[in-house]
């Protein structure tokens, strides 16, 4: 199954283990799903979880982003310029999700359009881990 993740997922994961968000990134790592991404999900990634206001190590950083494109695909994804965005930084993700045919995981599904594609982390979780 392809995901994408959106950047609160991983901010998520990565400040609480043991949460939703890890368990998610965590059967991502293990290969039970396949991240989608392309150079944009990246240089978001990698400038958000550097923000000294998380305080997460650089190593720590740069393992996550490795591991995560190892095991990922890389896509350079159609633009999507009809549909709206109330922030067009979201955009990026939908664009990639929509390329591959995933789901695109967040916290905040406000952000996004109306679409079966999209879901909330505890939908998402519930969906493939809860039993």
């Amino acid at each position: 199954m392809f995901i994408v993740l959106d950047t609160n997922v991983l901010v998520s994961a990565l400040w609480s283990q043991g949460s939703k968000p890890s368990a998610i990134v965590s059967a991502t790592l293990a290969g039970r799903f396949k991240l989608c991404y392309d150079y944009r999900l990246l240089e978001e990634y990698r400038s958000v979880l550097s923000r000294p206001k998380f305080k997460f190590d650089k190593w720590q950083v740069d393992w996550l982003l490795e591991e995560l494109t190892l095991s990922g695909i890389s896509v350079i994804a159609n633009p999507l310029p009809d549909v709206r965005f109330t922030d067009e930084s979201d955009r990026k993700f939908y664009e990639v999700a929509k390329f591959c045919n995933a789901t695109l995981v967040t916290g905040n599904i406000k952000h996004y359009p109306e679409d079966k594609c999209i879901s909330t982390v505890a939908d998402f979780y519930n969906s493939y881990f809860a039993t």
